[in-house]
This record gives C-alpha cells, structure tokens and sequence, in this order.
C-alpha cells in the first residue's frame, strides 16, 4: 500500500526539487525551467510555499504570495503526474488558504490543460482578470 502524502509548509524548498516536480506536472510548460536563478528568486520572494510529499519525494507543490489580510495569489500549483487525481491539488490549495487566513480571497489564473479542474475544487470562475504579460 502506498504511503499517504506528507502535507507542509516549506519555506526553504530547493530550487532543484521545485524544477523536478514542474518537469513532473504540466507547469513546466508555463515556467522558465531553464532559467535557476529566476525560479530561486521566485522561490524566496513567495509568501507561502506547501507541499506534499510521499516517501520524502517531492510530488505536489503550491506556491503564493499574500497580504494575509485581504488577498492570497496561488502563483503555482503542481502535481506529478504520476499523482494526479489523489487530491493532493486540493489539499496545497487547501493548506496554502489555511495559512495565508481563510479571510483573504485565494486567487489564482488557470493554466489551460487545468480550467476544468478548478469548479472541483470549489473555486468559482472571475471573468474580469486583466494582465500584461513579462517579457
């Protein structure tokens, strides 16, 4: 049998398991893998750092930036593959919200392999949101 996932926050993460678990999940499509030095920023600078682990691996991530007073960005959300539909997804969102204060509004932009997963989890759709993408 399996073992059960570990869920926590981990605020020191390393860069190397945070790029193996994107390679792993669908975001490394969406994320400068390549490029350590800015993921290692965006490590550092994130608010909220969880993750699940099973057997010490590294298999889901979630990554935020808050206030934690009114509004809680859910910047990253990765799950190996080899994991997906457990409800490891569900339980960073859940544990990320936790910490950050269930007062804040928990936002996050979907990425498009994953817009169908989101009304599953109790999310609800906002049509309003406006970016400028980076160079």
């Amino acid at each position: 049998m399996p073992a059960e996932p570990v869920f926590q926050i981990e605020p020191t993460l390393a860069v190397g398991e945070f790029i193996d678990v994107l390679r792993r999940s669908t975001l490394s499509e969406r994320r400068p893998v390549d490029d350590v030095p800015r993921l290692e920023a965006m490590l550092r600078a994130a608010s909220i750092i969880a993750t699940a682990r099973i057997g010490g691996k590294l298999v889901g991530v979630a990554r935020a930036l808050t206030d934690f007073a009114f509004c809680t960005y859910l910047s990253d959300l990765a799950v190996d593959e080899a994991y997906q539909r457990q409800g490891i997804g569900r339980r960073l969102i859940d544990l990320t919200h936790e910490t950050a204060g269930r007062h804040t509004t928990l936002i996050l932009i979907a990425a498009p392999k994953a817009e169908s997963y989101y009304p599953h989890v109790g999310m609800t759709r906002h049509d309003s949101c406006w970016i400028v993408r980076g160079a």
